[in-house]
């Protein structure tokens, strides 16, 4: 979505309860990394189970543009025909991201020691977005890069000519800036290093160890310094996609804050650097189980089944903040769902994500009749309790998907009708979002049309 799209607003009322098995997409975080690090590697590289989102195929569009043939086929499989680490093509035309921020970070840092000269831009809401975060460290590397104030896209970037390695103290808990630092690392010599005070989602270290990169940790400082030695041939390999985990937390909560509902979600990747939301939520005393745990893409699965219950508010510490960044604004419809406060701390990360995440999601609790404390860095959240919420107000999104499904998910639990003014974004993460809650049962339909 450009944001200049028609806005459609949805409206969610309560419903009986949300009963079945939902399919939910490939994971986002694994589907950018296997079409990045397939166009790096040597060879073919399939992948299943891809999100074919508008996020995912704008990247899929941007390995393209660097040279790499990605192809979608009849089997719903995707084939990556890498060009080798070093050997990005110089892009015939700007690269457009549309609203990914996860994209766009990554292949920066994938370009940013190649010798080519690209511009990268985005939607209204990437433009506004902080790119000085990943700028900075790609500078070290030797690439030179031009920006509009405020390290804003649109970006022009040179990648350097005779890179060199980097050694990184990241100031930030974000896989995005480390994700960037590695992968640029990959055509410089010698050994690249990130450091971060809080381990973040560690996909790019697990992908780049399977496709033959050599990769480690080291944790003897007190930080968590991942390193990879430069210039490998990286072997192209099968990339099956788990369940994505921050999707699936969508139906898991609205299911347990929707009297009688039961609801099984398979196949869900259970990263332990992504498992932040369903550790909370059992210390909420959330009804959920997993069960047939098996290994999909490198990473631990299993199925997620989730029932309705009573909750009750819980203090969520900041050093979990990285295993579950994306999850937050469900975490606080959930929240407001529960007997007593739920209290989010070192929560300051989500006010640079698709939208302020805290006053996004401040302002639509408030406008449904929940009570909440918001600082810089953090979020209180008042629960009304089981079926307590009053709801009957309008969330705005914002243009960020994440806000439109947590607020669609509340309403299914308010005893008023909760509105969105806008979710034509959903798709971005979650296409078929909607019509999966329909088949669970929820109420959704286009506001105005007596839902």
């Amino acid at each position: 979505m450009t944001g200049d799209e028609t806005p459609i607003g949805l409206r969610a009322r309560r419903t009986g309860g949300l009963r079945g098995t939902a399919r939910v997409p490939g994971d986002k975080s694994v589907s950018h990394r296997a079409l990045i690090i397939g166009s790096l590697a040597v060879g073919e590289t399939v992948v299943t189970g891809l999100l074919e989102s508008r996020d995912v195929l704008d990247t899929a569009r941007a390995m393209r543009a660097f040279g790499a043939q990605v192809d979608r086929c009849a089997d719903d499989t995707w084939r990556v025909h890498g060009v080798g680490v070093g050997g990005f093509a110089e892009p015939d035309d700007v690269i457009d991201f549309g609203n990914s921020g996860t994209g766009a970070r990554l292949v920066i840092g994938a370009a940013a020691t190649q010798p080519v000269t690209a511009t990268y831009t985005g939607d209204r809401s990437l433009r506004a977005r902080p790119m000085g975060r990943v700028i900075e460290p790609m500078t070290v590397f030797g690439a030179r890069c031009i920006a509009r104030s405020g390290g804003r896209l649109p970006l022009t970037m040179s990648g350097a000519e005779s890179p060199v390695p980097a050694d990184y103290r990241s100031p930030h808990a974000s896989a995005q800036v480390k994700s960037a630092v590695l992968l640029a690392g990959l055509n410089a010599p010698g050994i690249t290093r990130c450091s971060e005070a809080i381990a973040t989602r560690d996909h790019t270290e697990r992908m780049l160890a399977d496709f033959g990169a050599e990769v480690g940790v080291d944790t003897d400082d007190g930080r968590r310094t991942v390193f990879v030695r430069g210039q490998p041939e990286l072997r192209a390999r099968p990339v099956n996609v788990p369940s994505d985990p921050s999707s699936a937390a969508f139906p898991v909560c609205a299911a347990l804050i929707a009297e009688g509902s039961d609801v099984t979600v398979p196949g869900v990747s259970r990263n332990p650097t992504r498992d932040g939301l369903y550790r909370t939520l059992l210390e909420m005393g959330a009804d959920i189980t997993f069960s047939n745990g098996s290994v999909a893409g490198g990473e631990p699965v299993a199925d997620v089944r989730a029932r309705f219950g009573a909750l009750q508010g819980v203090v969520v510490p900041p050093e979990r903040a990285p295993s579950m960044i994306d999850e937050y604004p469900v975490l606080a419809a959930v929240a407001a769902c529960a007997e007593g406060a739920t209290v989010m701390h070192g929560i300051g990360e989500l006010r640079v994500k698709e939208s302020d995440r805290i006053d996004a999601v401040a302002r639509g609790l408030e406008a449904n009749g929940v009570r909440i404390e918001e600082e810089a860095n953090s979020l209180v959240v008042h629960g009304c309790g089981a079926g307590g919420v009053p709801g009957g107000g309008l969330a705005e999104s914002r243009l960020d998907h994440r806000i439109a499904m947590s607020f669609l998910c509340l309403g299914l639990a308010a005893r008023n009708a909760v509105a969105v003014d806008d979710c034509t974004m959903i798709g971005t993460s979650f296409p078929g979002f909607v019509s999966l809650m329909r088949e669970l049962g929820a109420e959704i339909a286009e506001a105005g049309t007596g839902a």
